[in-house]
């Protein structure tokens, strides 16, 4: 028997290495891929959801027309307006959406259509700080949307003088700035008007710097509202410290004066850039705080029911003694009532007497803010409700 070492022995057959698995063709791998749709198949099928958006846009206005012969013959297009009704339907929206597109393009386009519905019996006609261009006028297309009409107004007294005659069904006056706080004029005026709160708007506030060559080597002066000038105060120190700063009534009255010379600029938004033909000399917004926002009131000759979420505006008017301020405020804590804001201004009433503004979580109607305010009124010297309004919807 041979010795497995023997050279003479045979040699066992190596096995054969594994053939290496075949590449599939590239047309067999672009065969496994879903082909893709045909644009033409495309857009055949966005036509079709078109005609049925359509659709359904003219079932909404027929139904809305229901509603407003099922409230009868009112005295005037305000009296079909409700403000709580609107808020309710923008917080479903925003509820329902899933994407792709953002809340605020959805309730954009809600606002719209629930705008041209209530049109159909007559246009709202909305009184703001004026000319055309402002951001007031901005906040009024956001909250009223287009079908409404809009009534530029010289100065905020204008705009509670026309509501409260009734040549306007409501107001827009702006109230505060995130960066440069109150606007004293608005709250002043609650002082002494009989008007109400119906609701807010909160709108993103973009400066830009405009003039009608578009050359930042010809500005030697600059048209602005004194907030505007507060506003981008750090970039026009770094920019053009040395152009003269000419205040005005409302940044798009500044737009109308810039249009007139090359070596004027405004500090306005896009939209007085358009109405007034100017052009951008930064392509970027220059106010120094890029989350600038201004909030503004709707006002109006009386106040709506709850709608669900909701904020109360008052008025305090306090007896001179100590402990004055703790008398106003333990009320609103024992009753668990948030307080949003709080702001003294001189009453006008009788010399060194202030009164407090203040802004309260929650409806006038609910029974809460009820007990709160009973409790305070033995306190103080009087209360005014300015409104119980819809917190301002995205």
């Amino acid at each position: 028997m041979a010795s497995p070492k023997n050279p003479a022995a045979p040699a066992k057959k190596a096995k054969a290495p594994a053939a290496a698995p075949a590449k599939k063709p590239a047309a067999r791998a672009a065969q496994a891929q879903p082909a893709a749709p045909a644009l033409a198949d495309v857009r055949a099928r966005i036509d079709g959801i078109d005609r049925q958006i359509q659709e359904l846009i003219a079932q909404r206005a027929a139904f809305a027309l229901q509603v407003g012969q099922a409230k009868g013959k009112l005295a005037a297009a305000v009296d079909y307006y409700r403000p709580e009704r609107e808020a309710q339907v923008l917080r479903m929206v925003v509820d329902r959406n899933e994407g792709p597109l953002p809340d605020e393009v959805l309730v954009h386009v809600f606002r719209e259509i629930m705008s041209a519905c209530l049109a159909q019996q007559e246009p709202l006609k909305i009184g703001y700080l004026g000319p055309e261009g402002t951001f007031s006028q901005q906040a009024v297309l956001k909250h009223f949307g287009r079908s409404a009409h809009g009534l530029p107004l010289a100065s905020i007294e204008e705009v509670f003088q026309e509501v409260g005659a009734g040549n306007a069904d409501f107001g827009v006056v702006p109230v505060e700035n995130s960066g440069q706080g109150t606007i004293q004029v608005t709250l002043d005026m609650f002082l002494t008007s009989p008007l109400k709160i119906c609701g807010e708007v909160e709108l993103k506030v973009h400066q830009y710097l405009l003039s009608r060559s578009g050359r930042i080597e010809d500005i030697e002066r600059i048209y602005a509202h004194p907030q505007a000038f507060a506003q981008t105060s750090g970039w026009l120190r770094s920019n053009l410290p040395r152009a003269e700063k000419v205040p005005v009534s409302s940044n798009a009255e500044g737009a109308r004066r810039a249009r007139g010379s090359d070596d004027a600029a405004a500090i306005a938004g896009e939209s007085a850039a358009h109405v007034y033909g100017l052009k951008k000399v930064i392509m970027q917004p220059i106010q120094d705080d890029q989350d600038n926002t201004t909030r503004f009131l709707v006002i109006g000759r009386k106040l709506f029911p709850p709608s669900g979420h909701d904020r109360t505006s008052i008025l305090v008017f306090i007896h001179d003694k100590p402990g004055a301020l703790f008398d106003v405020l333990s009320p609103f804590a024992r009753h668990g009532i948030s307080m949003n804001r709080i702001e003294s201004r001189p009453s006008h009433q009788a010399k060194w007497e202030y009164a407090f503004f203040i802004d309260l979580a929650g409806h006038v109607e609910d029974e809460a803010m009820k007990r709160a305010l009973a409790e305070l009124e033995e306190r103080v010297a009087k209360i005014k409700v300015l409104g119980s309004y819809p917190v301002a919807v995205p």
